[in-house]
């Protein structure tokens, strides 16, 4: 009879669930998954038949209160065998007593609403060209350093529920590929926007993009894509909520081809989407 195991995954063994993410069209970053994993080691998860790795899901944990779940993918001829479904039962396990939160294609949303999760807004993923972006340019504008994370971790926390300051000095600086690169933008000493951009299999794609008004998200993504060549796509996920973020990317010429929906389990946090332009990332909030 087979054997069907839920249990923690290396980063290494989770590689597997990136390539059928990467195979499912998701575009995941060239480097993303060193970032992802250490937000939590423990929080990533693989379901194997034999031995062989069949599922996954990613269960991530942050401080006391909060998790977020993604890479929610069941091998493709596998299916509706059963994996899926206790692969995640342990997931939810490993976040049980906390707010969850996560990001699935709208088709989904029915069977999320089963085990208690409510939709709180959808998220549309945009693409256009670089070229396409108009230049704008504003004083205070420097890269993130690791003499400005402080203040930028500062920042970042009011877009997100709980402390993720280990997940963020990976995702801003963590890189050593060169694929990714991060800007904020200083009134002062007070930060009032930050962004990243990282390449992945097709195109850049940019996120997270905080901003306190929309001509400081548009400088900051200017910012961010100032090298690249204008054939070069660019994408953005928008909360479809802030009708500044979509007027913007739209005024850019770029065109919606993927949303999702983001739900909670528990409680909404309700996060400040009047200034997300941009979301981190599907996978981990």
């Amino acid at each position: 009879m087979a054997n069907f195991q839920v249990r923690p995954a290396s980063q290494n063994e989770f590689a597997v669930a990136v390539e059928w993410a990467a195979s499912e069209g998701w575009n995941p970053g060239l480097d993303d998954l060193s970032a992802l994993h250490a937000a939590d080691p423990e929080g990533f998860l693989m379901g194997y038949l034999d031995d062989e790795p069949v599922s996954s899901i990613s269960v991530v944990r942050y401080g006391e209160s909060f998790g977020f779940l993604g890479f929610y993918i069941v091998k493709s001829g596998l299916r509706g065998s059963g994996y899926g479904w206790q692969t995640w039962q342990a997931g939810l396990q490993h976040l049980s007593n906390r707010i969850i939160g996560l990001d699935d294609v709208p088709a989904q949303q029915d069977n999320y609403r089963q085990s208690g999760f409510v939709l709180a807004g959808r998220n549309v993923r945009y693409t256009g060209k670089r070229g396409s972006i108009s230049a704008i340019e504003m004083p205070g504008m420097q890269a993130v350093t690791p003499e400005t994370m402080e203040h930028v971790i500062a920042y970042d926390s009011q877009f997100f529920p709980e402390d993720r300051e280990g997940f963020m000095r990976q995702w801003l600086l963590g890189a050593d590929s060169g694929s990714r690169w991060a800007a904020t933008y200083l009134d002062g000493d007070q930060v009032q926007g930050l962004g990243t951009i990282r390449q992945c299999r097709n195109g850049y794609k940019a996120g997270q993009l905080f901003a306190d008004r929309q001509d400081i998200a548009h400088a900051v993504l200017t910012e961010l894509c100032k090298s690249l060549p204008d054939s070069a796509d660019v994408i953005v996920d928008v909360p479809e909520d802030n009708q500044l973020a979509v007027n913007m990317i739209q005024s850019f010429g770029f065109e919606p081809n993927f949303e999702t929906a983001r739900m909670y389990k528990g409680a909404n946090p309700n996060l400040p989407i009047s200034r997300t332009f941009g979301v981190t990332t599907f996978e981990l909030g």
